[in-house]
């Protein structure tokens, strides 16, 4: 077995009606919270007397943020220096990715006195994160990031010098996430999509990932199952009967995703979804679902061309989300999770990337600013024509 590496976990608690447990577990770590939720989600939430509820175990809300979009380096130093002023000690988080992402910026940031920029991979100042960082808990509402289990926030900038960032360090780890599912019974069916897909797109990339592992191996097996058995009976019925069977498999599927990516690294889906991401105010999950055929696709055909172990990788994927037998050859495997992809991503109604907004001269772009972390984990080494030819097969 060779050598490998885990990051620290938080704590989780999963499961149906855990956000009874919210505030017991806010108050274990301190008092004067910062609260961060999204614009529109909060109202939805049967959450209405968790300030009383907080207050009742001893912790004060001292300040209540909403905030929707992808976080910026501005939002994130605006509120960063509200956390200080307001003397914050806690952080708590309650909404989708962008949402955790900026809890966990936030609670990073607020006891360092540096900013995002001086952190932020790539583009920021290249100065090293000093720590300490504040607790936070992270509570998701969708089922997509696994950003509760992950130590990088993603930092986005929109237009055509815009870029998407990572602030990264094993620090920035949640003291405990809060998985419940019944906070996802409001989703809509294209965020359940894009989401889903992204949770997918995390499980097989790291279980393909150069950085793979046999712990990571596991999860993201047992996630890729929780995914077949989840997201195409949710998508199609989400208020129906099997419901809440299905959100509660893709909210299991997500945290894995999420300590699998942390643990075992990405793949050029993610690496092309990036600077995707950063020209075009798109859903991360949308775009990863409109590259994932077309990438895996061509990591295949380049791991069969140079007999690479992967193949066996990506025929053990296939089985798992095909619900295929172990006596199912390799090549058959490989063949079906290509179809399976395709097929799932059509009933998902995932657009092109055309459809997204993509243009046939924003190539170039993209592919000068491609996510380097990302890359260095593919299973293949695809060149810069290879990733051409995938661009333009999704446009």
């Amino acid at each position: 077995m060779d050598r490998f590496t885990l990051t620290r976990l938080p704590g989780i608690t999963f499961g149906p009606g855990t956000v009874a447990e919210v505030p017991a577990t806010v108050a274990r770590h301190g008092r004067r919270c910062l609260l961060v939720t999204g614009q529109r989600s909060w109202d939805g939430l049967p959450l209405a007397s968790l300030p009383s509820d907080l207050a009742a175990v001893g912790v004060e809300v001292v300040g209540h943020v909403r905030t929707s979009a992808e976080p910026g380096p501005e939002t994130i130093d605006g509120l960063t220096t509200a956390a200080r002023r307001l003397d914050v000690d806690i952080v708590l988080g309650i909404g989708g990715g962008s949402v955790l992402d900026t809890a966990k910026a936030v609670a990073g940031l607020a006891p360092t006195g540096t900013d995002v920029m001086d952190h932020l991979e790539g583009v920021g100042r290249g100065l090293p994160y000093p720590g300490p960082a504040l607790p936070w808990v992270a509570v998701p509402t969708t089922a997509g990031t696994g950003s509760e289990a992950t130590r990088n926030a993603v930092v986005t900038v929109h237009g055509e010098t815009g870029y998407k960032r990572s602030f990264r360090d094993e620090r920035l780890i949640a003291v405990h996430a809060i998985v419940d599912p019944d906070l996802l019974a409001d989703c809509p069916r294209p965020l359940i999509a894009a989401n889903g897909l992204d949770a997918l797109t995390q499980l097989l990339e790291a279980f393909t990932s150069a950085r793979a592992n046999p712990v990571t191996d596991a999860l993201a097996l047992d996630g890729l199952a929780a995914v077949r058995e989840g997201l195409l009976s949710w998508h199609a019925d989400p208020a129906g009967p099997g419901a809440s069977v299905a959100r509660t498999r893709m909210a299991y599927a997500a945290l894995l995703s999420g300590i699998c990516l942390a643990n075992a690294g990405l793949g050029a889906v993610h690496a092309l979804a990036a600077p995707i991401g950063s020209l075009l105010p798109i859903a991360h999950g949308a775009a990863c679902g409109a590259l994932l055929v077309a990438v895996t696709r061509r990591n295949l055909d380049r791991a069969m061309q140079h007999d690479l172990p992967v193949t066996h990788r990506y025929a053990r994927a296939g089985r798992v989300l095909g619900g295929l037998g172990p006596d199912v050859a390799d090549h058959d495997a490989c063949a079906a999770l290509i179809e399976l992809l395709g097929a799932w991503t059509e009933r998902l109604e995932v657009p092109r990337l055309d459809a997204l907004g993509l243009r046939a001269d924003d190539i170039p772009r993209v592919l000068e600013n491609l996510s380097t972390s990302s890359m260095s984990t593919n299973p293949v080494p695809l060149d810069q024509d290879d990733l051409r030819t995938v661009l333009a097969e999704c446009l």
